[in-house]
């Protein structure tokens, strides 16, 4: 059973749409945002409220690189992937973050704090190299700032909802 706050906020996103399949993206990203990923029992919810059937739930879920179909840490770094950050060595931005979390680009910590992935370009080429850490942007990364931005993250928990 969803929260009714939940419940509300799918409801206007199904309601607000002119076709359901409009309100998709939001209806996953709100259910991900609950549970903290896409389980079975997310993508049964999107699909009976958008009258759209497993596999086509599934087709979107593993289409977009925010949408996660296997549970990931509680912070997920996105670092950007994109040429000119590899001009401006997010290559090291990789390797510091590899170092110091002790796990691979795609792994999650064994606390289940922290997930690094790869992401196309996120658009701010100005401030390369960058990454998104749950949707926030960070740019201009050095090794301090990112040590900076774990410490900070470690000290600020959110709690999410593991599914069942």
């Amino acid at each position: 059973m969803l929260p009714d706050e939940l419940e509300k906020t799918l409801d206007g996103f199904v309601h607000h749409a002119d076709h359901l399949r409009e309100a998709a993206v939001d209806v996953l990203y709100a259910l991900q945002n609950h549970y903290g990923y896409l389980c079975d029992e997310a993508l049964e919810e999107a699909g009976r409220r958008l009258d759209m059937t497993p596999a086509e739930v599934e087709e979107l879920a593993t289409f977009y690189d925010f949408l996660y179909r296997e549970p990931v840490g509680r912070y997920v770094i996105h670092v950007c992937d994109g040429v000119v950050c590899w001009m401006h060595r997010v290559d090291g931005v990789f390797r510091h973050l590899q170092d110091v979390l002790g796990i691979e680009v795609g792994g999650t910590t064994p606390d289940g704090m922290f997930t690094i992935l790869p992401t196309a370009c996120i658009g701010d080429c100005q401030n390369a190299p960058g990454m998104l850490v749950n949707g926030k942007y960070y740019g201009r990364l050095t090794n301090e700032k990112i040590d900076e931005i774990l410490a900070r993250l470690r000290e600020h928990g959110e709690e999410i909802v593991v599914c069942r």
